[in-house]
């Protein structure tokens, strides 16, 4: 879509917030290409999400698929991947849901995945907005998004994905 003014989207919450699902949605209505963070992040293995793929690999990797695009959707956290990816954002949307519905969303998507959810994984996503575990917090994705240069967009709550790419929509066309 030539009038749309970002080229480079990151979508980017808590596990459980629907990054996934809008980042596809929202490529999908834009024509642009799309990546999610966690297929660049884990090497693909029987048991999935046990092994990281090496930090410069991995950015290598997604550096390399993002090129094939002239427009890309990039959902999940590249906090502290590399400057030349997180830098090359030009609109960043953060997703914010209550604790109680990601677990509800994590429980029904692992289940459906893989048959049921890990207690560990679950324990690690409830944790979130305290940030007492490694990895993804409230409190590392704030700062990450305070040092952003580009636009950022927030929502908080639970809407439908169509909602959510029309009041992206409408963003778009107030900035552009």
């Amino acid at each position: 879509m030539a009038s749309f003014p970002y080229q480079r989207i990151n979508i980017v919450g808590a596990s459980g917030s629907g990054t996934t699902t809008l980042g596809r949605a929202l490529a999908a209505r834009l024509g642009l290409g799309f990546a999610d963070a966690d297929d660049f992040y884990w090497k693909p293995t029987t048991s999935p999400f046990q092994e990281k793929f090496d930090t410069g690999l991995r950015l290598g990797m997604i550096l390399d698929h993002l090129r094939q695009f002239d427009g890309t959707v990039v959902s999940g956290s590249v906090c502290g991947w590399g400057a030349e990816l997180e830098d090359s954002f030009d609109l960043v949307v953060f997703l914010l849901l209550p604790t109680s519905l990601r677990l509800q969303r994590i429980e029904a998507r692992e289940t459906a995945l893989f048959g049921g959810a890990n207690p560990a994984f679950l324990t690690w996503a409830a944790q979130y907005d305290e940030g007492k575990l490694p990895g993804r917090s409230r409190a590392r994705h704030e700062a990450w998004l305070a040092s952003r240069q580009c636009r950022i967009l927030r929502f908080e709550g639970d809407q439908e994905v169509a909602q959510r790419i029309e009041q992206i929509m409408e963003h778009a066309a107030r900035t552009a």
